[in-house]
């Protein structure tokens, strides 16, 4: 099958978040099925060059329809670790892509319904026909929009696409100006409920509701986050619009990159290990601990938090988790970056008030490397999010042998099932801990269980977290339930 993905982020290239490594991920798995897979990136000045090989002029004289005129785009070619890759590069007064940033801009409505629209020129002028074109996010949104109201007519009536959501809270709110710029024009007929026109402002198109009204397959990425968007709050006001065309909806488990993820042969840890020499993992906390000058006290345990300082990782309680794991006599690392000043300068007081403790160390930014010492020498990894739509943090720890500590939303129930309490798993399949409520009681509670048994049953705990180990988060499965879908949606 050839299969065309158009996304904003391909890690580690380009790599915001999960986005990235999904796209990356995703793409590689289905190469591996053997199928012919092209990705579609926008040129960023500030992406990772030095993770592409060969990058060279593939083609030079892309001229893309915008508003009443064209702009001139060169397209070029590259291998990002494997995966052929193609960039978009405008010539404009616009500078779309040089801004020193992938998000953020005051036009990104703009700059990715620019996109969107190269990337289908770009495949209708060089007569690449695609099985499928998998999309991503609101930044893609306009792309089947366009490719059945336009580009159908224009050769391009037999591909078919499945879109992927990854959040629902950003869906690309814009106003008659896209339509305008993109060739839509007509504005009486996008502005109408069933169409592209926002579900709360009458005023404005919705880009992500176009992707979800156009295309042939919808996803989100876990079952339970699918559940979350269509039924509650979560889906940020497109529920009713995905109820409407809740037979084309799913919701599919995000795959982490076991070559890249695993204790067995992570090159940034200091000792590999597999469960079968799991004791191989204490020298690494060893190690962990010299790194961030904690206290070398084999018999605390150390929990660790990894991932955004906002409010959808549930920020008020991972602060309050730095001092309750401290109470019961644990040690407890973060490795985060805010996204907001207030939070950020909330974490810097705390960093300088608690920089003399020997049992705590936050490190303020982001540190691949470092992320791969703090999974491996950790016991226990927190994830105490208000909402995640999958999340990766849980199943690569449990691939560490670090226990999860999960709030109950989204993927995270699809993947981490509690010690104490899970109805629906044995004993022999329980993975974690797991809470439900957002306050400090719960939180508690369920450290408290993590804890206790780290402290009083060792044998118990390892067991826990050997069980986590044996769960197969990888590709492998994701893969299966994409191809499915993309036969499925191939032969309508």
């Amino acid at each position: 099958m050839y299969v065309v993905q158009i996304a904003s982020e391909c890690a580690p290239v380009i790599k915001a978040g999960g986005l990235g490594d999904v796209v990356s991920g995703l793409s590689r798995e289905l190469e591996i099925r053997e199928n012919c897979v092209e990705l579609i990136l926008p040129k960023y000045d500030c992406m990772r060059y030095d993770h592409i090989w060969g990058l060279h002029d593939a083609y030079r004289d892309l001229w893309v329809p915008w508003y009443d005129g064209k702009i001139h785009c060169s397209v070029y070619c590259g291998w990002v670790h494997g995966r052929v890759c193609f960039f978009i590069e405008p010539h404009s007064q616009d500078n779309f892509f040089n801004r020193r940033c992938y998000y953020g801009c005051n036009d990104d409505n703009m700059r990715f319904a620019f996109f969107s629209k190269a990337a289908l020129e770009f495949l209708h002028q060089s007569n690449k026909r695609p099985d499928v074109i998998h999309c991503h996010d609101w930044q893609t949104g306009l792309v089947p929009v366009m490719l059945y109201e336009i580009y159908k007519y224009h050769g391009m009536g037999n591909q078919r696409v499945c879109y992927t959501i990854h959040n629902f809270k950003h869906q690309g709110i814009a106003g008659n100006e896209v339509l305008q710029a993109t060739g839509l024009n007509r504005a009486d007929y996008y502005f109408q409920y069933d169409k592209l026109q926002d579900n709360f402002n009458p005023f404005a198109i919705n880009l992500m509701k176009g992707g979800i009204v156009y295309s042939n397959a919808v996803t989100t990425v876990s079952p339970n986050h699918a559940w979350e968007a269509h039924y509650t709050e979560v889906g940020s006001g497109l529920g009713h619009t995905l109820d409407l065309h809740q037979d084309k909806f799913s919701g599919i488990l995000n795959g982490i990159d076991y070559d890249f993820w695993n204790p067995e042969v992570d090159r940034y840890i200091p000792f590999n290990y597999t469960p079968d020499d799991f004791e191989q993992k204490v020298y690494n906390k060893k190690a962990l601990r010299e790194r961030l000058l904690l206290r070398d006290e084999p018999q605390k345990p150390v929990i660790a938090y990894i991932g955004r300082l906002d409010n959808q990782k549930g920020v008020h309680l991972v602060h309050h988790a730095i001092y309750y794991a401290l109470q019961r006599e644990a040690q407890f690392v973060l490795l985060g970056l805010a996204t907001e000043p207030g939070i950020n300068a909330h974490f810097r007081h705390e960093k300088n008030f608690l920089n003399d403790n020997p049992d705590c160390h936050l490190e303020l930014g982001f540190n691949e490397e470092l992320s791969h010492l703090i999974y491996a020498g950790a016991d226990m990894i927190l994830v105490p999010s208000n909402y995640e739509p999958c999340g990766l943090t849980q199943t690569i720890g449990m691939k560490y042998g670090t226990v999860p500590i999960v709030r109950g939303v989204g993927g995270l129930v699809n993947t981490v099932f509690d010690r104490d309490y899970d109805p629906n798993k044995s004993p022999e399949e329980r993975n974690g801990y797991v809470f439900y409520q957002t306050d400090y009681g719960a939180l508690e509670s369920a450290m408290d269980r993590a804890i206790g048994l780290w402290y009083n049953y060792p044998q118990e705990f390892r067991q826990l977290a050997l069980q986590g180990m044996a769960y197969d988060y990888s590709w492998n499965h994701p893969g299966t339930e994409y191809l499915a879908i993309y036969d499925r949606i191939r032969h309508r």
